[in-house]
């Protein structure tokens, strides 16, 4: 025990002790307990114990203080690196401390070059508006995966009571498309579409790109001859492609030379095709030995020019040649009835090879001219061609034959009313729609006029008068809402007027289907689509 708490219990126990010594057991004031004092006692031993801890914790860190005080000054003095405590005759030199230094960069260096070897190795996945991309390190080999889907809406107005089915909703296309990249030279297209009534291949072709003013491909594609029809599918703006566009194929399969000069400011196209009937996809195999011949020259003069009121002025030409020797497949495609003919905005057939008598079939020479332009300035466009398309043909039974000369034409506007650049690749909208933040994306109104002529050389050899009508004419509007790159509604008013046609008999089966149905009054068609492009 402590001294001082040693001594301070000899003085409670004299003072509890000192009252019976004077005043005897007698007195007034009991004498302090024991219990009492012995608390006091240990509250004593406590506080001492308390001080001792405070003295030993201060002693602690004064020590510290000391250390610390000593480490800075030996590295101030150089004498030491940081967590490295040397004597003084221990410290490293200077050229010492630079070759370590240098060392340690010199292995940061090679741990940074290996992982950028690393990087440069690994295979690069990329996920957009642009679709799904895969492709190695260097980009020599790429598969870019994209989709098209098109749920279209065809309302009708006082159309013919026997054209029943044509109010329709309709999946009109449902394309997965595969593009890539092998051997960096050489670009590949696979493009089928699971839309309409059967599954079909549009595009499968591979291009060599061995500059960009000469390239090689082969395969299916677009022909060079339309320019609407050389426009993506996803991009239109209507649902529908013109009047003029009936008179080229849809695809062609061939192989063809091409190439953009100077920066595009000349673009060509040269190829050597299977025979197509005008708008039709043909199949794999050709109907006859003779190929087709197409090509296209098409310029923007002041593409790369200080003159911003004509960079987007851009004109040109296509055409083709080809002799058939008798077969229907030369002939138009049979969309919207059951025999080759030509069919309106709303893809109703209003003209068809169906004389009284007798088999019209593809005879001889056919051969397509173009010419078109194009021209976009700000947020205003405007697109137009001309199509001259002369087909040879014959009646198998009367033997009969005339070289029929049909001709479409096509001018369409456009303007985005919320400001973006006009374009007939796709507008992209400042501000995407998004509810929460407010944007709206991009509107666009379009308009389109044109017309068909058959010749008249047609009638009544080769066509029926009273069934099929020997023009149309056509105006549309609508607006286009963008709501981002990727998706788009569209909706739009078709009216179409006919020359001809439109008999009725019901004791004749040929003036109760197309296309006498359909000339026997004006259409006049509304058309919506949800589009999903990526």
């Amino acid at each position: 025990m402590p001294l001082a708490v040693r001594q301070l219990s000899k003085a409670l126990w004299l003072i509890a002790l000192l009252p019976s010594a004077v005043f005897g057991q007698s007195a007034a004031t009991p004498p302090p307990s024991t219990e009492l004092i012995q608390k006091l006692i240990g509250r004593v031993e406590q506080l001492e114990k308390d001080e001792v801890e405070r003295k030993k914790a201060a002693a602690q860190a004064e020590q510290k203080i000391k250390e610390l005080q000593g480490k800075i000054q030996d590295l101030e003095s150089g004498r030491v690196l940081p967590e490295i405590a040397v004597s003084a005759d221990e410290a490293p030199t200077t050229k010492e401390l630079q070759k370590k230094i240098q060392e340690i960069e010199r292995k940061n260096d090679t741990a940074s070059a290996e992982a950028a070897a690393r990087d440069k190795q690994a295979p690069k996945i990329k996920v957009g508006q642009e679709g799904f991309s895969f492709s190695s390190a260097d980009t020599n080999f790429v598969l870019k995966v994209k989709g098209l889907l098109q749920l279209d809406s065809r309302m009708f107005y006082g159309d013919n009571k026997l054209s029943q089915g044509n109010d329709s909703f309709l999946l009109r296309r449902a394309r997965p498309i595969f593009e890539g990249t092998v051997f960096h030279d050489f670009d590949f297209q696979f493009v089928p579409d699971f839309g309409g009534t059967a599954v079909q291949i549009f595009d499968a072709n591979v291009n060599y790109r061995f500059r960009p003013e000469l390239q090689l491909k082969a395969g299916k594609f677009k022909g060079p001859v339309g320019l609407e029809m050389l426009q993506q599918d996803a991009t239109l703006s209507f649902n529908e492609r013109s009047l003029a566009s009936a008179l080229v194929p849809t695809r062609d399969i061939g192989v063809q030379l091409w190439g953009d000069v100077d920066e595009g400011r000349l673009s060509y196209a040269a190829g050597v095709f299977n025979q197509a009937g005008d708008n039709r996809n043909p199949g794999n195999n050709d109907f006859t030995d003779d190929k087709e011949f197409a090509g296209r020259l098409f310029t923007q003069p002041f593409k790369a020019t200080g003159l911003s009121g004509l960079q987007g002025l851009g004109f040109g030409v296509g055409g083709s040649y080809a002799r058939i020797k008798s077969n229907a497949l030369g002939l138009p495609n049979t969309t919207g009835g059951t025999l080759p003919g030509y069919f309106t905005d709303g893809q109703q057939q209003f003209f068809a090879y169906n004389p009284v008598v007798g088999t019209v079939v593809a005879n001889g020479a056919h051969w397509r001219v173009s010419p078109q332009g194009s021209y976009i300035y700000g947020p205003f466009g405007l697109q137009s061609e001309y199509v001259f398309s002369q087909q040879d043909v014959l009646n198998t039974t009367t033997q009969s034959r005339a070289s029929l000369l049909n001709t479409g034409w096509s001018v369409s506007a456009q303007w985005v009313l919320t400001g973006e650049q006009a374009s007939f690749s796709g507008i992209v909208p400042r501000h995407s729609f998004d509810w929460r933040s407010g944007g709206w994306g991009a509107w666009q109104l379009v308009a389109r006029v044109g017309r068909l002529d058959v010749d008249k050389a047609a009638f009544p050899l080769f066509a029926n008068p009273a069934n099929s009508a020997s023009s149309a004419a056509s105006f549309a509007v609508g607006i286009n809402w963008w709501l981002n790159k990727n998706v788009r509604l569209l909706s739009s008013f078709s009216h179409t007027a006919f020359k001809g046609g439109g008999a009725y008999n019901p004791l004749d089966p040929t003036t109760l289907v197309p296309p006498a149905t359909v000339s026997r009054q004006d259409e006049n068609a509304f058309f919506t689509r949800l589009q999903l492009n990526f």
